[in-house]
C-alpha cells in the first residue's frame, strides 16, 4: 500500500486510516490483533478520541510496540482552554505517548463551537501552547457542518481537516465541495470520513453487523463501496477513515490499491449519480 503526502505536514501516510472505534468495546486481545493486522497491512496512521469510550485505553496498549513507526492522531470535544488541556494531558497518558502527530478539535458543528474555541480562554489557546512545546506536531479539526468548517478555516490556518466527503451528499447538494476547494488552496491535509456509507438506517433494518455505525455502510456492495472511495479521492483526500467496524476497515484494505490505480471515471460518476437520486430523501446529514 503506497504512502501519500498529508498536505504540508509532509507526513507520508497510508491511504487507509485505522479509526479507534473499530476496537471500541472489544477485549484487549482483540484490539491487539486488529492493530497488529493494520500495521502488517501497511497502515501507519491511527486516529482515536476520548469520546470513543474505551478506545484510547485499548489503543495505548495495542500500539505501544509500533508507536515509533506510526503516526498517532487524537481529538478533543472540549471547547475551553482548561477543558482541552485536561483532556490533552489525559489522552497523552492513556495512549502512552509524549506527543500527538496530529491533534484535532473534534466534531465542530455549531456556531457556538467555533465562537468558544476561538474566543477568550478557548481551546485554541491550549493547541497553540502545546504546539510550541512540541506536544502537538500538527493542528487539525473534524467537522460535521460545512459552514462551520469554513468559518474555522477562516479563523486559523489548520494543518489537517477531517471531514465527511460523502458521495450522495456531494452529488445531491454539492455538500463538501467548498471545503475541498479551500483545503486545496492552502495545502492542508484532507482526511475523509463517511465515504463508505450511503444513507441513514431505515426503520426496522438489521444493524447487528454494524452496531457502531449510525449510518448505513456500503461494505456489502463492492461497486458502490469502491466508487464512493474514488469519489473522496477525486475531491483531494489523502486518506479515508472507514466506518467503525473491522469488516469495513478490511473492505478498504482489500480494495484500496484498485481504487487508487483506477480513479473515478465517467462510468463511476454516472453510477453514483443514479444511486444518489435513489436515496436523496435519506441523506446522512440534514442541511448543515
Amino acid at each position: 500500500m503506497e504512502k501519500r503526502r498529508l498536505g504540508r505536514t509532509e507526513m507520508m501516510i497510508s491511504p487507509v486510516v485505522y479509526g479507534g472505534i473499530i476496537h471500541m468495546g472489544e477485549t484487549q486481545e482483540t484490539a491487539n490483533r486488529y492493530v497488529s493486522y493494520a500495521v502488517d497491512h501497511g497502515v501507519n496512521y491511527f486516529d482515536v478520541a476520548p469520546s470513543y469510550d474505551d478506545a484510547e485505553q485499548l489503543l495505548g496498549v495495542a500500539l505501544k510496540p509500533y508507536r515509533k513507526n506510526v503516526f498517532l492522531a487524537c481529538k478533543t470535544m472540549e471547547r475551553t482552554a482548561s477543558g482541552s488541556l485536561k483532556e490533552l494531558e489525559n489522552s497523552l497518558k492513556t495512549l502512552q505517548t509524549d506527543h500527538f502527530d496530529v491533534y484535532q478539535l473534534h466534531s465542530i458543528t455549531t456556531a457556538e463551537d467555533v465562537d468558544t474555541i476561538f474566543g477568550p480562554d478557548g481551546a485554541m489557546e491550549t493547541f497553540l501552547s502545546a504546539k510550541k512545546k512540541g506536544i502537538i506536531l500538527n493542528i487539525g479539526f473534524s467537522a460535521h457542518s460545512e459552514e462551520q468548517a469554513l468559518r474555522a478555516m477562516d479563523l486559523f490556518d489548520f494543518d489537517t481537516v477531517l471531514f465527511p466527503m460523502n458521495w450522495a451528499l456531494g452529488l445531491v447538494r454539492g455538500w463538501g465541495d467548498r471545503v475541498a476547494q479551500k483545503v486545496r488552496e492552502s495545502d492542508k491535509g484532507l482526511l475523509c470520513i463517511k465515504t463508505l456509507v450511503d444513507r441513514k438506517w431505515r426503520e426496522g433494518e438489521n444493524r447487528d453487523e454494524f452496531p457502531k455505525s449510525w449510518c448505513h455502510p456500503t461494505t456489502d456492495n463492492e461497486k458502490t463501496g469502491m466508487a464512493g472511495m474514488k469519489y473522496a479521492f477525486s475531491k483531494g483526500a489523502t486518506a479515508l477513515v472507514p466506518p467503525g467496524d473491522f469488516k469495513s476497515f478490511n473492505f478498504m484494505l482489500d480494495h484500496i490499491d484498485r481504487v487508487l490505480q483506477n480513479p473515478l471515471n465517467e462510468m463511476d460518476w454516472i453510477y453514483l449519480q443514479e444511486e444518489a437520486q435513489k436515496i436523496k430523501d435519506e441523506l446522512i446529514f440534514d442541511n448543515q
